[in-house]
């Protein structure tokens, strides 16, 4: 049996986790595939922080509006009922508290729940933050969406981050490609483990003292 989940897989995942009602941000990058796995029969309310409340899913190819993207430039569509406002209010509702949950790709999570998701500190590169700073300290939980282990394979879950933090203390749980962890008093706690992966082999991979698998 593998252990690990594919991308979609994972999205998907997520997706079920979403509750009904839920005002929600989706980062660039990976998270936003959550958007195609949300299930019809649920009213959430997808986020993007340059303007839109109301966001649908990607497009068919040849149904794109080059006028409506997300955050990342992607195209994508907008449900009944959408809204379009400036970008100083959209991100006053991140800051404001007042959306449920935000997703967000990460480079490490700290067992603390601490994130560094905008820079590897490498000497060159790009500082790419955007609004991640202020989702991580907005939003009332963040999930993370990341591979459990970098293309090198180091663990991004850490004891403590070692790049630029984006927030302190703010993750409230992370999605792998091997697992679901949640941050609970300074630990992370196995949620749901795919595959062969246990919370023995879940230890060794990422070097830290792990809570077992919760209900």
């Amino acid at each position: 049996m593998s252990t690990r989940i594919t991308r979609d897989e994972l999205a998907a995942r997520i997706a079920a986790d979403i509750p009904e009602g839920a005002y929600v941000n989706l980062g660039i990058g990976a998270p936003t595939l959550v958007a195609n796995y949300l299930p019809d029969d649920l009213e959430i309310i997808l986020h993007t922080e340059n303007g839109l409340l109301g966001m649908g899913p990607a497009p068919e190819s040849g149904a794109i509006d080059p006028d409506l993207i997300n955050a990342g430039k992607q195209p994508v569509t907008a449900l009944a009922g959408a809204a379009y406002f400036h970008h100083a209010d959209s991100f006053a509702m991140m800051r404001g508290g007042h959306l449920d949950v935000c997703v967000l790709g990460a480079f490490q999570v700290s067992q603390a729940g601490d994130l560094s998701n905008w820079s590897t500190g490498a000497p060159g590169a790009i500082p790419a933050v955007g609004g991640a700073m202020d989702l991580a300290i907005g939003a009332k939980q963040v999930f993370v969406m990341t591979d459990l282990l970098t293309k090198a394979g180091e663990s991004k879950l850490v004891e403590a981050c070692t790049y630029p933090l984006t927030g302190v203390g703010c993750v409230t749980r992370v999605y792998t490609d091997h697992a679901v962890f949640d941050v609970v008093d300074g630990r992370f706690a196995v949620r749901e483990a795919y595959g062969d992966n246990t919370a023995e082999s879940l230890a060794e991979l990422t070097g830290l003292e792990l809570t077992g698998v919760r209900d």
